[in-house]
């Protein structure tokens, strides 16, 4: 199944008219950005290495 096809999948699974679809989407893609913003983000954010930085001095001392 393409990635064209899904969306209209999609598209024809939702109910009501097109007005109505846009804003079931819309709703969707904020709860979406909300969830990933307050519980998957703060979650991996630990488990990353960026905050595991080491600076060495140029002159090898320190």
């Amino acid at each position: 199944m393409t990635g064209v096809s899904l969306y209209a999948a999609l598209w024809r699974r939702l109910p009501g008219r097109w007005p109505l679809k846009v804003g079931i989407l819309a709703v969707a893609a904020v709860v979406i950005c909300v969830l990933l913003f307050l519980v998957v983000f703060p979650w991996v954010e630990p488990r990353l290495p960026f905050n595991h930085v080491t600076v060495n001095s140029p002159g090898g001392g320190g």
